[in-house]
């Protein structure tokens, strides 16, 4: 009968739907905000809290999302062979995975929902009226629920798939009842859980579970972990990711990155080396834009990767160049980790978009010329593009609209326009109504599969992120990273040395903490350590966030390389094995830029936005 497809289509994605719905909400309530304050004087009431909770709906709904469609990270080969069912072992051990990580979601539900309890008891409210805890019900509802999915992976085809289903989450959510607040052995948990990470269990289960176990262990309430769940979900610079998220995908999902990537391959040259470079920028530019070095290899992935090959590029080359030049994009403006350090550090935004020009342009140079990239043994053929025919000026027209979506995200911040968060609504909308309005290629269809796919995306980083912060919040709170800074600072006292070891050791906490919790964990730490040598914090600044770009590429916090091995159907190892050349050229970049620091700070200078004093 009509209209049953698509009744169907709604409630098998209602959470995709409930996602995409908040991250419209996200876009909306900022510029209504930003129309109503010169109009009548005051705007939406508490419209950016309002925003960072729509935040955490669409963090816990999307994530969800995620997992129904198979996109929440994992690690190890156990997952893959596992859930294939090609292997009768590899596939009862990764049911066992999944069993452990549907019972941590268990244990997060009622971690949570101590939370909730404690907030409605506090009886806050959001706006008009609205209490707060109505949004953060999100929170324990969706841990169930992904808990309940996880166990339904774990259970196969059984005639017991519900009740391991059920009981799965349910047997997490009772020890933690019972046992909450009192000291339990840390290392049988520990030792589930690494076993759980090896077999493929999702990324958030195994941090959350380390999480857990740690603060079970001090007999320290699990509400804590949900605490610092909250706490980054919530966060004022957070909303950005999603919306810069979403205007990188409705460019990519429409002809914008086939604009771009035209006028880039004109710009730059036809051949081999040409197409290498532009990819390479068109990359970078990218990641600076939507937020997310995962994100441009799912946005772009597809489209340059065959256009490196029509070139003759191989094809490993050519998978660990838009997997490594995806992480460059940090350094440059409007990039979210970007304007998170500069609110952490306090330093003027503008001057850290300043700041980052021009060590993203050597990151770019190191990552071609060191990481051999520019090099080939396959003879070339040439790509077959309208772009190499078509004159600088007719491909610059066609791409008039992405051009300056850079100035709308920018300026609007710089100006004073916006604050960050409005500035982020600002480019979204501008990327909306250009796509759907001048180039006629956004139907609504094709705005709410962004909406969605943007919701997932972000909730299943969030959840890491989340997860990663509680961990971190542990070891903040037994004092581990001062213990570990007192050390560096009796064992070094050459400022050489010292920006040596600080750019290997940020490759290692990048490989092992999400990006935005090492911003809000490690520089308030390492900040005033730098400032001890002599290093500012325009130029620590650059100097971490480079470093940082290096963790985007190993495990087992690199996203990269498992953006990449489910974009282009590769096994991680093999993406991993792509990608260690250019590890060393992005070292090599950092040690360049960490030695010369006018590389960070001649620009702001030039342009009189100043460098604050060390």
């Amino acid at each position: 009968m009509p209209g049953i497809t698509p009744m169907r289509s709604w409630l098998t994605n209602w959470d995709a739907y409930l996602g995409a719905l908040a991250l419209a909400l996200m876009m909306t309530i900022p510029l209504v905000e930003i129309l109503m304050r010169p109009m009548l004087g005051s705007g939406i009431e508490n419209a950016p809290v309002l925003v960072q909770h729509l935040g955490l709906v669409l963090a816990m709904f999307g994530a969800l999302a995620a997992e129904r469609h198979g996109h929440l990270t994992s690690f190890g080969a156990g997952g893959r062979g596992g859930a294939n069912g090609t292997n009768t072992q590899q596939t009862r051990t990764w049911h066992a995975a999944q069993w452990l990580a549907a019972a941590v979601c268990g244990l997060l539900a009622y971690a949570s929902w101590r939370f909730v309890q404690s907030e409605r008891d506090a009886a806050h409210t959001l706006a008009y009226g609205l209490p707060v805890w109505c949004l953060q019900a999100a929170m324990p509802m969706g841990f169930a629920l992904v808990g309940y999915k996880l166990g339904l992976r774990c259970a196969g085809a059984t005639s017991a798939r519900g009740a391991l289903a059920v009981g799965a989450p349910l047997v997490g959510f009772l020890l933690a009842w019972q046992f909450d607040g009192t000291s339990v052995p840390v290392w049988p948990a520990l030792a589930l859980v690494g076993a759980a990470l090896v077999a493929g269990a999702p990324i958030f289960t195994v941090l959350g579970g380390l999480a857990l176990a740690l603060f079970w262990s001090e007999g320290m309430p699990l509400a804590s972990v949900a605490l610092s769940h909250y706490q980054i979900t919530v966060n004022p610079s957070l909303p950005a990711l999603p919306l810069f998220t979403l205007a990188g995908l409705v460019f990519a999902r429409t002809g914008a990155a086939q604009r771009l990537g035209d006028l880039f391959v004109v710009l730059l040259g036809g051949g081999v080396r040409g197409t290498v470079v532009a990819v390479a920028v068109l990359c970078s530019f990218f990641t600076a834009f939507t937020g997310g070095s995962g994100v441009t290899i799912l946005a772009l992935g597809g489209l340059m990767l065959p256009l490196l090959r029509n070139t003759g590029y191989p094809e490993n080359k050519g998978i660990g160049l838009v997997t490594s030049a995806s992480a460059l994009g940090v350094l440059l403006a409007p990039s979210v980790p970007l304007i998170m350090y500069a609110i952490i550090a306090r330093v003027p935004i503008a001057t850290m978009f300043l700041a980052g020009i021009a060590p993203a342009l050597v990151m770019v140079a190191c990552l071609l010329f060191f990481g051999g990239f520019l090099r080939s043994s396959t003879p070339p053929a040439q790509a077959a593009t309208s772009a190499l025919t078509a004159s600088l000026t007719t491909v610059a027209w066609n791409a008039k609209w992405e051009i300056l979506a850079p100035l709308v995200a920018i300026g609007s911040l710089a100006s004073g326009l916006a604050t960050p968060m409005e500035s982020a609504a600002l480019t979204a909308a501008y990327a909306v109504l250009t796509q759907a309005l001048a180039h006629r290629e956004l139907p609504l269809r094709l705005l709410i599969k962004c909406l969605s796919e943007a919701a997932q995306i972000i909730g299943g980083v969030l959840l890491i992120l989340g997860m990663a912060l509680a961990l971190t919040n542990f070891l903040i709170d037994a004092g581990i990273p001062d213990a570990a800074i007192e050390a560096v600072q009796s064992w070094i006292s050459n400022r050489w040395v010292f920006l040596v070891a600080l750019t290997v050791f940020l490759l290692l906490a990048g490989a092992l903490m999400e990006i935005f919790a090492a911003i809000v964990v490690l520089v308030p730490l390492l900040l005033p350590v730098a400032q001890s040598y002599g290093i500012g914090p325009v130029h620590f600044g650059i100097i971490f966030l480079a470093a940082m770009e290096m963790g985007f590429l190993c495990p087992p916090a690199g996203l990269n390389i498992f953006f990449a091995s489910a974009m282009f159907g590769k096994p991680i190892r093999y993406v991993a094995a792509s990608v260690i050349p250019a590890l060393g050229a992005i070292f090599l970049g950092t040690l360049l830029i960490a030695w010369l620091p006018e590389l960070s700070t001649a620009l702001p200078n030039l342009a009189g936005a100043g460098v604050p004093a060390q």
